[in-house]
C-alpha cells in the first residue's frame, strides 16, 4: 500500500480497486465465478533470439549458477505484469482487489517418478529481481525439496492432512474452507505455498514434449490466470532465399476476462514476445518499464 495504511475494504493480501471500468464490472455480475469467465489464448512465440541468449550463458556460468528456459520464462512473465497491472488483479465477493505484490506459484515432483509426491511453490518477484537473482531463487527452492525430500509446509502440510479424512469429514472442512477464501479471511497457514494464491500460475509442460495447452481457472484463490510453456520446436524458414534456422515455443494462456479486455490481454502477449526476442531486458530489473509501439 503506498501510503502504508490499510482500508477497512482492503484484504489482508491485496486492497480493493476503484477503477473498474462499468462493462467489466457488469461483466462480474453477469458471470460471478471465475471458471465461468475464461478467456484462452495460444499463442506461438519466435524465441530464436532466447535460445541462443541460454546458449550462450551454458559457456560462462558454472552448473550451480545456470540459467533455464523456464528461469528466462518466469522472469519475462513477472516483468510483464509488472509493466501490465492489471494482470495482477482478482475478483472476490464481486469486488475486484490488486495484489500487494507480484508472484508467480508452480506445482514441482519431488522425485522424478509417477508415485512421488507434488508440491505447491509460490515464487514472489522483487522488484529488483533479475534473471540471476530469480534463478538462484528457484534453484535453491528446488534443490532443497529434492535433497531432502521436504514435502514444503503450509498449504502443502494441509493438503497431506485433510486429504487422509473421511468424506464425512473433510467435504465440511473444505466447505468451510472455500468460505473463508470468498471473504478474504482464509487463516495464513493454508495461503503459504498455496498456489491459488499467486499473481500468475505458470506450468512448463515443454519438459514433456507437450505443446501450450488449454488449463482451466479455479474459482478458489485470487490467482486470476494461468499459462502453461508448450516445448521449444525447431523450424526451418526460407529468409532471402536462404534457409533459415527459427524457434518457436507455444504458451497457452487461460485468464479471467474481468480484469481487463481482449485488448489489453492482447497488448501484454506483444510485450511477452517483445522481451523474449530482446533477452537482454531480463538482465535488468523486474519493474524496469518497456516501452514498446
Amino acid at each position: 500500500m503506498s501510503n502504508g495504511k490499510r482500508r477497512f475494504s482492503d484484504r489482508r493480501d491485496a486492497k480493493l480497486c476503484r477503477d473498474v471500468m462499468g462493462m467489466n464490472q457488469i461483466c462480474i455480475d453477469l458471470k460471478p465465478k471465475r471458471a465461468l469467465s475464461e478467456l484462452y489464448i495460444n499463442q506461438k512465440v519466435d524465441v530464436t533470439n532466447l535460445v541462443k541468449y541460454i546458449n550462450e550463458y551454458k559457456e560462462k556460468l558454472s552448473k550451480e549458477e545456470k540459467i533455464t528456459y523456464f528461469h528466462a520464462f518466469a522472469m519475462a512473465i513477472g516483468k510483464v505484469i509488472y509493466n501490465r497491472p492489471l494482470l495482477n488483479r482478482f475478483v472476490s465477493n464481486r469486488h475486484v482487489y490488486e495484489h500487494n505484490d507480484i508472484s508467480l506459484s508452480f506445482v514441482m515432483k519431488v522425485g522424478f517418478n509417477d508415485k512421488s509426491e507434488e508440491i505447491m511453490v509460490i515464487m514472489p518477484i522483487e522488484k529488483d529481481d533479475n534473471i540471476f537473482s530469480l534463478s538462484k531463487k528457484i534453484s535453491s527452492k528446488v534443490n532443497k525439496v529434492r535433497k531432502k525430500g521436504d514435502t514444503g509446509e503450509g498449504a502443502n502440510d494441509a493438503i497431506q492432512i485433510i486429504s487422509k479424512l473421511p468424506n464425512l469429514i473433510r467435504i465440511p472442512i473444505v466447505g468451510i474452507f472455500k468460505f473463508l477464501d470468498r471473504h478474504g479471511w482464509l487463516p495464513e497457514f493454508l495461503v503459504k505455498d498455496n498456489l491459488y494464491y499467486s499473481s500468475m500460475l505458470i506450468s512448463n509442460i515443454g519438459t514433456l514434449k507437450c505443446g501450450g495447452i488449454y488449463h482451466n481457472v479455479t474459482d478458489f484463490g485470487t490467482c486470476s490466470g494461468i499459462i502453461t510453456i508448450g516445448e521449444i520446436k525447431e523450424q526451418i524458414e526460407k529468409i532471402n532465399g536462404k534457409n533459415v534456422t527459427k524457434y518457436y515455443c507455444e504458451f497457452g494462456v487461460t485468464i479471467d476476462e474481468r480484469i481487463a479486455d481482449g485488448f489489453y490481454f492482447i497488448k501484454s502477449i506483444h510485450l511477452l514476445q517483445y522481451i523474449l526476442s530482446n533477452p537482454e531486458l531480463l538482465e535488468a530489473r523486474a519493474d524496469e518499464k518497456i516501452e514498446i509501439k
